[in-house]
């Protein structure tokens, strides 16, 4: 039969075609999960770069042959290991006193590679600890630089920059990584009809809907009791009421995923030769520690200048850790995640998104409000009339664009365009710090001030 001039010849082919595709990448997230491996990993792992073992090979002395070979493969083994050189250059920047705003844009682009590589230091070890453990190991630390800024963030007491750090990364997943992906993917397919797995994106989406809701009641409910002193009291119990009942959600998400329903994601099994470990157990899990430290030496020395590098640049606070802060410190997944939809493999790029957010809105954030509950600070679940309002229409969108399980370029638009108003809304959002606000009628602190 001609295709050329067989029009439902063409369609037919183009069907099987995408399913074929869609089967690649259901195979190739089938495989990963089914050794702990995340999407988040997956997508990260497209950014990295086999090393050559010649360069290591004629060195004489084992020990030292081994060092060499796995400090190529964690600081080289990434295509943005040229961002490496960004962390001492930060380090040196702090100890001799330069200028703040040069400290915080040097640990700010340092960050990203740690973040690539704790991703892959993460899946190393799973291979020795099995699909149960890596997987968990992974959902734990699939956003370590959001957590570990936020803790920075609650030591130092700046609990706007921990409320603003985490609804940035879950609105930057969701319209801007999820958009671009659309988007990207919708023009390198335009004569495909692209679809996508729904099952675990209606799962993703209800818990999304699930923290909405925690993040909704506790800013009702302070509108709803009017200026009454107690209403703060009531404020933060609600919330760490909901932080735990979040905590619990995740947790049985996690069970879900990779014991009751791990079928969904096991139902195919990949032909090609299994990945194997290029660094030992014991390696990784050091080359993970030392990583986990520089993070968090950046991470104090963003939080710590994040106020200085707003005064200097002339950009508020909130634009900083709503739009910067995720864009940079997820720059690796985000760019895996675009190649993926590229490739047509959009059950990859969904994964990546979705289960980005899920974590950040369903994991870190209540662990952040239980952490500063143990240390004695007052951090709740209102995130102010503005920021709460930017979550909930930025879920309902991303629900209604996921509904019917296909994909085309102007979906990608609408969502990469949602995130443009919500970064020129937080652009011209230049309330100080420091300045009480009156929401409403309501003679108290903004929500953010009050947590």
């Amino acid at each position: 039969m001609d295709l050329h001039h067989d029009t439902m010849g063409m369609d037919s082919h183009h069907e099987a075609m995408n399913d074929v595709e869609n089967g690649d990448s259901k195979s190739l997230m089938n495989k990963g999960l089914s050794k702990g491996r995340t999407q988040q990993n997956v997508s990260s792992s497209i950014l990295r770069k086999k090393s050559d073992p010649v360069l290591v090979s004629r060195v004489r002395f084992k020990m030292l042959r081994q060092f060499l070979a796995n400090l190529q493969e964690v600081i080289l083994g990434t295509k943005i290991a040229v961002l490496f050189p960004a962390i001492p250059l930060a380090i040196a920047a702090d100890f001799y006193n330069f200028g703040r705003p040069w400290i915080f844009a040097l640990s700010l682009l340092g960050l990203a590679p740690l973040a690539e590589r704790v991703s892959f230091l993460t899946e190393q070890i799973a291979y020795f600890t099995g699909p149960t453990v890596g997987g968990l190991l992974n959902a734990t630390c699939g956003n370590a630089t959001e957590l570990i800024i936020a803790l920075f963030a609650l030591r130092q007491n700046k609990i706007h920059v921990v409320k603003y750090s985490l609804l940035g990364s879950i609105l930057s997943n969701l319209l801007l990584v999820l958009g671009t992906s659309l988007l990207c993917g919708g023009l390198a397919n335009i004569k495909k009809e692209q679809r996508y797995d729904r099952k675990q994106a209606d799962v993703n989406s209800l818990l999304l809907l699930l923290g909405l809701l925690c993040h909704l009641l506790p800013l009702m409910f302070r509108y709803a009791s009017g200026i009454e002193t107690s209403t703060a009291v009531y404020t933060l119990q609600l919330s760490r009421a909901s932080s735990i009942v979040m905590l619990i959600a995740y947790v049985a998400y996690i069970f879900f995923q990779l014991k009751t329903h791990r079928e969904l994601f096991d139902s195919q099994e990949d032909d090609e030769e299994d990945e194997k470990a290029v660094i030992g157990f014991w390696g990784a899990f050091t080359w993970l520690v030392g990583m986990t430290i520089i993070i968090a030496v950046l991470s104090e020395y963003v939080v710590g200048t994040i106020e200085a590098a707003s005064d200097s640049w002339g950009i508020s606070v909130s634009f900083i850790s709503i739009i910067l802060l995720p864009i940079v410190g997820n720059a690796a997944e985000h760019a895996g995640s675009i190649i993926f939809a590229f490739k047509n493999k959009l059950d990859i790029s969904l994964g990546v998104a979705l289960g980005s957010a899920s974590q950040i809105s369903m994991f870190v954030v209540p662990l952040s409000v239980v952490v500063a509950w143990t240390m004695g600070i007052d951090m709740d679940l209102d995130f102010s009339l503005l920021e709460t309002g930017c979550l909930a229409f930025t879920i309902i969108v991303t629900a209604f664009t996921l509904q019917d399980g296909t994909s085309h370029y102007m979906k990608g638009i609408v969502l990469f365009l949602c995130y443009i108003v919500i970064g020129a809304c937080f652009f011209v959002h230049k309330i100080p710090v420091s300045e009480t606000t009156v929401n409403l009628g309501v003679g108290q602190s903004s929500g953010v001030l009050n947590a």
